[in-house]
């Protein structure tokens, strides 16, 4: 069997292939979201998307967090350059990883138009807040 198995309520294992995966506009309206299936196999536990720069849109770095207990974000392709109330400015490039604690203040500065990148985070479907600069 080649082709996605169906996302299980829970308890089997579930297939997502990269050929025809559907991308959609999300949190952000410069990135776009593919879902990997993971929410709809763990009833929601966790998620799972591949995000992807929109070509001309650029990033609007508005200090904000996430509620939320888990988040990851893992490079793929490109580079993205964020800043956290903790350490500052970083930025990523293909192979990195990050772990983002629990609702740290945040915000995304630049991002090359390449960027694609790997998203986890607990539970699947969280707030995002504004939030005012920390000091």
């Amino acid at each position: 069997m080649d082709g996605d198995t169906p996302a299980p309520a829970s308890g089997r294992t579930m297939v997502r292939h990269a050929a025809g995966r559907d991308f959609t506009r999300g949190l952000r309206a410069f990135f776009e979201y593919g879902d990997l299936g993971i929410s709809g196999a763990t009833d929601g536990r966790f998620g799972a998307h591949v995000i992807r720069a929109i070509a001309g849109e650029k990033g609007q770095p508005e200090w904000h967090l996430h509620e939320l207990e888990f988040q990851m974000v893992w490079v793929m392709k490109g580079w993205v350059r964020f800043e956290y109330e903790d350490i500052g400015e970083v930025t990523l490039t293909a192979g990195t990883c990050v772990h983002q604690p629990p609702r740290i203040r945040h915000r995304e500065l630049a991002h090359s138009e390449d960027l694609e990148l790997v998203e986890i985070t607990a539970p699947a479907e969280f707030e995002t807040r504004l939030v005012p600069p920390p000091r």
